[in-house]
């Protein structure tokens, strides 16, 4: 078997991101991984069903949930752009997600930020994964709203 690493499964978050930019999204994507296989995708569609909770962390908890058949995502870890909020940092506690990897950091909104604690005990993080890339598609973005 295959054994991938952070980079794989960040640049498939980076997949979903740039869906969510070609959509006029703003570019967030993320993959949720379970046994070396992504198991659910999503990106941010806040917009396009005018849903403040739409974000791409909460389109992937729940599409693993089904594909588990289950609420919990112990032994699961999601890969996603940019660092959850605080809603996104939640409902992670809630599924108990073994792991979390973010690329950019979000000094404004992101968890760590605000509520360092929220998520459940046994959560591990780490961040800066592809940053530059990740950093880079949400600029972007920025910039072609400005103009």
């Amino acid at each position: 078997m295959v054994l991938f690493n952070h980079n794989y499964f960040m640049q498939e978050a980076l997949k979903e991101a740039k869906k969510a930019f070609d959509a006029n999204e703003i570019p967030v994507g993320a993959v949720i991984v379970a046994n070396n296989k992504v198991i659910a995708r999503g990106h941010n569609l806040t917009q396009r069903l005018n849903d403040v909770t739409a974000h791409a962390e909460m389109q992937a908890i729940t599409a693993a949930a089904s594909y588990i058949g289950g609420k919990y995502l112990t032994d699961c870890t999601l890969y996603v752009t940019l660092e959850p909020c605080i809603m996104c940092a939640g409902a992670l506690n809630w599924s108990q997600i073994s792991k979390i990897v973010y690329g950019a950091s979000d000094l404004k909104k992101g968890f760590t930020t605000l509520n360092k604690n929220i998520l459940h005990p046994k959560t591990e993080i780490e961040k800066d994964v592809l940053k530059t890339e990740c950093e880079q598609l949400l600029n972007d973005f920025f910039a072609k709203k400005r103009k």
